[in-house]
């Protein structure tokens, strides 16, 4: 569904009988915010899109990792989160994930560096940046081979990702292990200069699969307080070592979306029951946690529920509007749940020209004190620059027209081509929007 201009989006929003909020106080999206220590220039923020363009020799940040990262900074977003950092080899997604270790925290300083003077040269402010830490479980394909870790087995996930049944789930004592290599990366993040430090627990990776490890024997397993021990333990850990040095914060699922999921329920999980996640982001509050940028889904099984679309790989179970109001609803819960949390709202790409107006509805309702972009981002890097000028517009006493906030022709368009690129190996990156790089390279795979 293509949607033409704001009147037909408050149609189909009427139409379908959906609670999701548009306001054209674009102004809102200005506003500084304070998150622990650091403050936030706007409400806009980049989310962490992996990019695989690492230096595969080592993890550090490739030539076309910097220039990606620059042109956001350009953009002028207040967060940019940089996607996911593996701790070890091992848990790489991918041959050119980036990855942190102490002989390349110097190229990380490059580029937090770069994220910093691309943005005071273009916008005199400095973006807040956080650094995403992860293993990718049993996503991982570090020598482009699939190598699994997983948490635990579940008949829906081995089925479609072929897990072999006789494959042994990660020990108790590789996940203390794991635990200090976090800490390790976190302390690297540190000393090259990143304001924060995300424990990344979303998209069913192996943080975000011990959440729902019921069945797994020991001490990461069966109870709420066991399935959650990795993220609370490792969070503690991080939180001593760092010394209110960085901004505690995590990327974390609310609802996984299938059968035996986090924050399901039903046979078929598609219910939502999120008495055991805001009962995590509680306690990870207490812990020092000041920074939530919530999700749910997986990419690699049902990536409809976290990132409407118009064109993908199968047909969504339900219209696109449904999926961002599901996500609205998540977000608002983490807020009343925990009202001093920092929360970044996700899926706004998908309204493409007129997310700014989902956007500031979001702000204006309490939703969420941050709104995230990440296709969108790929797309059109100074989406956030754009969105700013009119909101000084705005404030200034002009009338702005809905169409002339975003460039339309720089829009993301939902279409999935991105994460085509990424599933073939490639570099990732709009093949419609910044076809110079990522277009040959679509072509490769398609055969064009």
């Amino acid at each position: 569904m293509l949607i033409q201009n704001l009147n037909d989006l408050q149609d189909t929003i009427r139409e379908l009988g959906l609670a999701i909020p548009l306001s054209g106080n674009l102004p809102l999206l200005a506003e500084p915010v304070q998150t622990g220590t650091r403050t936030l220039p706007n409400r806009l923020s980049i989310q962490p899109m992996e990019g695989c363009d690492a230096n595969p020799e080592d993890g550090s940040p490739g030539e076309m990792t910097l220039r990606r990262y620059e042109r956001f900074a350009h953009g002028g977003a207040g967060l940019i989160w940089v996607e996911a950092v593996a701790v070890v080899p091992e848990g790489r997604a991918n041959p050119r994930h980036l990855w942190i270790h102490e002989s390349n925290v110097e190229a990380f300083r490059g580029l937090v560096d770069k994220i910093r003077e691309a943005a005071r040269e273009r916008t005199g402010q400095s973006p807040v940046v956080i650094i995403q830490l992860t293993h990718a479980g049993r996503f991982s394909k570090p020598e482009g081979m699939p190598a699994p870790r997983i948490a635990c087995h579940h008949a829906v996930l081995d089925a479609v990702h072929q897990i072999p049944a006789d494959l042994e789930p990660v020990t108790d004592e590789e996940l203390d292990a794991l635990q200090d290599a976090f800490v390790r990366a976190a302390l690297l993040a540190w000393e090259a200069g990143f304001d924060g430090v995300d424990i990344k627990g979303c998209h069913r990776y192996l943080n975000s699969e011990l959440f729902s490890a019921f069945d797994r024997p020991g001490r990461y397993g069966g109870s709420f307080g066991n399935r959650t021990r990795f993220m609370r333990e490792t969070v503690d850990k991080v939180r001593e070592a760092l010394r209110g040095e960085m901004v505690l914060a995590s990327r974390l699922n609310l609802y996984d979306g299938l059968p035996g999921g986090f924050g399901c329920s039903g046979e078929d999980g598609l219910g939502i029951d999120l008495s055991e996640p805001l009962a995590l982001c509680r306690q990870l509050y207490d812990q020092g946690v000041r920074l939530i940028n919530m999700t749910m889904g997986s990419p690699y099984y049902n990536p409809h529920v976290n990132r409407p679309y118009n064109t993908g790989g199968y047909e969504p179970p339900e219209h696109p509007l449904q999926g961002i109001e599901r996500s609205l609803y998540l977000a608002g819960e983490l807020k009343k749940a925990v009202p001093d949390m920092t929360v970044v709202g996700t899926g706004f790409s998908y309204l493409s020209f007129l997310s700014p107006y989902l956007a500031a509805g979001v702000v204006e309702q309490g939703l969420a004190d941050v709104v995230g972009f990440g296709r969108q981002a790929f797309a059109y890097p100074d989406f956030a620059r754009d969105v700013l000028n009119a909101a000084m517009q705005i404030q200034k006493g002009y009338t702005m027209d809905p169409s002339d906030v975003l460039d339309r022709s720089k829009c993301c368009l939902a279409c999935g081509k991105c994460t085509e690129l990424m599933r073939a190996g490639k570099i990732t990156g709009c093949a419609v929007r910044d076809t110079e790089i990522y277009l040959p390279l679509y072509r490769e795979i398609k055969k064009i």
